[in-house]
């Protein structure tokens, strides 16, 4: 059972995990032990709350399909047993990644003083400009 918090599990039926492979350098090894660990779990078939579901579907996430499943793999470590717990552990964030809720931004207006503390000193900075400019002689055309 993977405990996300201490009011929400996921039952270890619901998540479907097998061993494959490992990708790239590794000598010997690399070929004959499947130490890599492919996670895949069915967010509309979960028992996660409809409003956790919502969220996770509507991620932008590459680990997502189209068909709403999670799709995670873990070879970072040449154990079997450590790739398990990291993908457990990716999944777990991910839920609770969906479990926060963004506050809500109140639109605000800027006040009448900031308002004309930045027209002064945008009229200050474009009086610095102008003295930055040539000099014109008397009888001189630019």
């Amino acid at each position: 059972m993977l405990r996300i918090n201490h009011q929400l599990t996921i039952a270890d039926s619901e998540i479907e995990i097998s061993a494959i492979r490992a990708q790239g350098a590794g000598g010997q090894n690399v070929n004959k032990v499947s130490s890599a660990v492919h996670l895949r779990f069915d967010i509309n078939m979960s028992s996660l709350p409809e409003r956790y579901k919502h969220r996770l579907l509507a991620m932008q996430d590459r680990r997502l399909s189209k068909n709403g499943v999670i799709i995670i793999k873990a070879q970072r470590y040449r154990s079997q047993e450590k790739n398990r717990e990291e993908a457990l552990q990716r999944l777990r964030e991910m839920v609770c990644c969906a479990m926060t809720s963004r506050k809500k931004r109140v639109a605000t207006k800027p006040s009448r003083c900031s308002q004309k503390k930045r027209i002064e000193s945008k009229i200050k900075h474009g009086r610095i400009k102008t003295l930055r400019r040539k000099v014109l002689r008397h009888g001189e055309n630019e």
